[in-house]
């Protein structure tokens, strides 16, 4: 059997030290390489193409959620996280494995153990790690940004500095002030975790940025378009012109 390729993901050069010398005992296990941030992470799941991946959560630059969202296959995934109750509960729901830091080096073998034969069947494992991924989306947290693949390049973008979000089938497009960008989430993930108090769902096309709304004028007789600062205009349903009128109190 040909050597299992693993790729460490994790920001602290001891942990890294740690993990390298648990995996010793393997002889089947190749590290070809280490990532200590999540944009190098991106970029070494993709060329790379490991077999397993040793994700921890808490990066710099990127989670490591964000990172899963953002590689161009998933690969199978060993969770390693200080404690995080959403995460977890996640982990739990999908019936994912996951290393509560700080872990011993049996408890790393299990994890491994159950990794290398995931490999069997890495269908089931892509569609465990999607599971988490659905399940984090879920919780009940205000976003303060987005991330993007824009070609080989990752953004980062500060939701303040979002125009508006367009529903585009099973994605959405994202303008923002340095440009246009394509996501795959939905109107429903961006409305629930967007603050309310800053965005508003004029349409069922539309999210809007408050802050970006600089007039409200009549488009037919019964019918109204918000106008933006970028000089879009965005159609307003029935129920996004009562959103409006509730926010903005005119």
């Amino acid at each position: 059997m040909s050597n299992i390729r693993v790729l460490l993901v994790e920001d602290e050069e001891p942990a890294r030290e740690l993990v390298k010398s648990y995996f010793k005992k393997f002889s089947n296990i190749e590290i070809i390489g280490e990532a200590a941030d999540g944009f190098n992470a991106v970029k070494a799941i993709n060329q790379m193409k490991p077999d397993i991946v040793m994700l921890d959560i808490q990066l710099p630059k990127l989670t490591g959620f964000e990172i899963l969202e953002l590689v161009e296959f998933t690969p199978v995934v060993i969770f390693a996280t200080a404690f995080d109750q959403f995460a977890i509960k996640a982990f739990e729901m999908n019936a994912v494995d996951y290393l509560l830091k700080p872990f011993s080096a049996e408890r790393f073998e299990v994890a491994l153990n159950k990794a290398i034969e995931k490999l069997k069947n890495t269908k089931q494992a892509e569609t465990e790690v999607q599971g988490v991924l659905n399940s984090m989306d879920e919780k009940e947290a205000i976003i303060d940004r987005i991330v993007v693949k824009n070609g080989t390049k990752i953004k980062v973008i500060p939701c303040p500095s979002v125009h508006y979000i367009e529903a585009q089938d099973d994605y959405v497009m994202i303008y923002a002030d340095e440009g246009k960008y394509l996501k795959e989430k939905t109107m429903k993930y961006f409305e629930s975790h967007l603050d309310g108090d800053k965005f508003i769902r004029i349409h069922r096309s539309y999210i809007v940025n408050v802050e970006q709304i600089i007039q409200l004028e009549h488009f037919t007789k019964d019918s109204y378009v918000v106008v933006l600062k970028s000089g879009a205009k965005l159609k307003v349903s029935d129920s996004g012109y009562k959103n409006l009128k509730s926010k903005l109190n005119f």
